[in-house]
């Protein structure tokens, strides 16, 4: 198992550093480890935004996922917080 800050939210500080790096211009580009760790509660909060999302078209019997069924899901998604 990976020490907390390896492994932040969820995602390892490796997978976040290189997402980040795919949009940078300059491959000089330093990331510190505050961001880093941002950075990961963002995505968490993104990908389980997502995931509710697509649960809450499901229970709708609809395919496809829009922006109403995250809306529909963000009450619930700030309680967690």
């Amino acid at each position: 198992m990976e020490p907390r800050e390896e492994r932040a939210s969820g995602f390892r500080k490796e997978t976040v550093n290189k997402i980040l790096h795919l949009h940078f211009r300059d491959d000089k580009t330093k990331i510190s480890s505050d961001a880093l760790l941002l950075m990961a509660e963002m995505l968490k909060v993104f990908v389980r935004a997502a995931a509710r999302g697509a649960r809450q078209a499901q229970a709708e019997d609809l395919d496809r996922v829009d922006i109403e069924h995250v809306e529909k899901v963000l009450p619930q998604l700030l309680l967690d917080f």
